[in-house]
C-alpha cells in the first residue's frame, strides 16, 4: 500500500469514463500513488474500493489525499458528499457539458494530474449550509448541502403555502412551487435558474429564491451568513418534501418548519492557478463582453 492514496468519484456508465479512469489510474500508479473506488464502484472502475470510507474519527488523519471527479456538476456534488466526511479536498474534471464547478475541462487532464502528482495547487473553502427540520417542537430530521437546499411542493397539482423568516422575524407569505437556499457556489446552479442573482464564490452570504411564487413580494433576498432562514409549511396545507443538492431527498410533513443555516463544516476544493471568477462565469455561460463601443468598421 502506498503513502498517497487518491480517491475516485465518476460518472459511470460512459466508454469515455472508463478511458479516462484507466488514464488516471496509470499515470499515478506511475508517480507511486493509488487510486481508489467508493464501495460498489471499484468493479465497474477496476479499481480496489476504500474500506468503510465514513468511519473518520475527529481528529484522525483522512485516509486520502484527495478526492478527484471525473463527469459534471453532478459528479462532482457526489465527489463533495464523500469528501466531507473524509476531510479531504476535491477536484473535479469536466466530462460533462457545462459543468461550472470542475477546475479544468477534459484538455487539462495531465495538467492537472500532474498538479496532483508534485502538489502545486492551493485550497480554497466553499461555505455549506445546515438544514433542521422540526416538527411538533421538536427536530426530526437534518441535511446539508453544497449548491442548495430546495423545498418543494410533495404533489405537481398543488400549491406549498409558506411564511418565510429571518431570524425570527416574518418577512413574506405566499403560496409557490418552492424555496430555495443556496450558497454563493449554488447561485449559478437551482437558484439561478428560478431567477437568482449570482454571487462570486467569495461572499459570505446566504440566497433566497422563491420558485413561481403567487405573491406581491416574491424577489430573491441575500441575507446575512449568520441569520437563520426558516421556511413554515401551512399546518392546514400540504406536505412538502427538501433536495439537498438534487441529490439527499427528505419528508417534510404539513405544519413543520424547516431551519436553514450556514453549514458547520466547509467543502474544500482545489484550485490550479489564479482564475477569476468573472473570466469562469463567461466562458461556461458564453457571455458576450464585446459591445457597440468595441465594434471596428
Amino acid at each position: 500500500m502506498t503513502e498517497r492514496r487518491i480517491l475516485l468519484v465518476a460518472h459511470t456508465g460512459r466508454a469515455d469514463i472508463y478511458s479516462t479512469a484507466r488514464h488516471v489510474k496509470k499515470t499515478l500508479e506511475a508517480a507511486q500513488m493509488e487510486l481508489l473506488a467508493l464501495p460498489g464502484e471499484g468493479s465497474e472502475l477496476d479499481l480496489a474500493m476504500l474500506d468503510d470510507p465514513w468511519a473518520i474519527a475527529d481528529g484522525e488523519t483522512s485516509p486520502v489525499e484527495l478526492v478527484l471527479a471525473l463527469g459534471g456538476d453532478g459528479t462532482l456534488l457526489r465527489a463533495a458528499e464523500a469528501a466531507r466526511p473524509l476531510r479531504a479536498p476535491v477536484i473535479a474534471i469536466n466530462l460533462g457539458r457545462v459543468g461550472f464547478l470542475a477546475e479544468a475541462d477534459a484538455d487539462r487532464l495531465d495538467e492537472v494530474l500532474g498538479a496532483i502528482i508534485a502538489k502545486t495547487y492551493s485550497h480554497t473553502h466553499r461555505m455549506t449550509v445546515d438544514v433542521d427540520i422540526e416538527h411538533n417542537g421538536r427536530i426530526v430530521d437534518t441535511c446539508w448541502a453544497l449548491n442548495e437546499v430546495s423545498v418543494e411542493k410533495a404533489t405537481r397539482e398543488r400549491i406549498l403555502d409558506v411564511v418565510v423568516e429571518v431570524d425570527g422575524r416574518g418577512v413574506s407569505a405566499f403560496g409557490c412551487d418552492g424555496v430555495l437556499c443556496a450558497t454563493p457556489t449554488g447561485s449559478t446552479a437551482y437558484a439561478f435558474s428560478a431567477g437568482g442573482p449570482i454571487m462570486w464564490p467569495d461572499v459570505e452570504a446566504l440566497l433566497v429564491v422563491p420558485s413561481n411564487a403567487h405573491a406581491l413580494f416574491s424577489r430573491p433576498m441575500v441575507v446575512s451568513p449568520d441569520s437563520v432562514v426558516s421556511i413554515h409549511i401551512d399546518p392546514s396545507g400540504h406536505d412538502a418534501i427538501i433536495a439537498c443538492d438534487g441529490r439527499r431527498t427528505h419528508e417534510v410533513p404539513r405544519g413543520s418548519k424547516v431551519h436553514v443555516r450556514r453549514g458547520a463544516q466547509a467543502v474544500t476544493m482545489i484550485k490550479l492557478g489564479d482564475q477569476p471568477f468573472t473570466d469562469r462565469l463567461v466562458a461556461k455561460f458564453s457571455l458576450p463582453v464585446h459591445g457597440w463601443r468595441e465594434r471596428r468598421y
